[in-house]
């Protein structure tokens, strides 16, 4: 069974994303404050590289089947910069889907052992929904 070693550095890269998705909602709710939204990015991709590791995010956003979402992800940030933060969260959203779409069955199974929504992710209903 593979242990999954917990450090400092992976400690903070799993703060920073998860400052990274707070700033971004609040840009969000905050009627697309492009400041927020950019803060959330960069927190959110620098979080990412902390925690899986400077080598392997390179490999991962590299990789030759996740162009794609890099490339959207990129453009959809640049957008938000420049002063359009609506359309450049609709591009980072397609580009955010692509490139973590293989990890949607090992959330959803994560999901489905967590001790209190656990029960809810099991129901027939939503397994039909969510493809599990």
């Amino acid at each position: 069974m593979m242990t999954f070693e917990m450090n400092d550095r992976k400690k903070i890269g799993l703060g920073l994303t998860g400052f990274g998705v707070f700033f971004s909602f609040l840009g969000i709710i905050f009627f697309f404050d492009k400041g927020l939204l950019a803060m959330g990015n960069i927190l959110f991709f620098s979080g990412v590289t902390l925690t899986i590791g400077l080598k392997s995010s390179a490999q991962f956003f590299m990789k030759r089947s996740n162009f794609k979402g890099t490339i959207s992800f990129g453009v959809g940030f640049i957008l938000v910069v420049i002063g359009w933060p609506i359309i450049g969260m609709i591009v980072e959203a397609y580009g955010f889907i692509v490139l973590f779409s293989g990890f949607w069955p090992t959330l959803a199974v994560f999901l489905q052992k967590m001790p209190v929504v656990g029960w809810l992710f099991q129901q027939p209903f939503i397994r039909s929904v969510c493809l599990l």
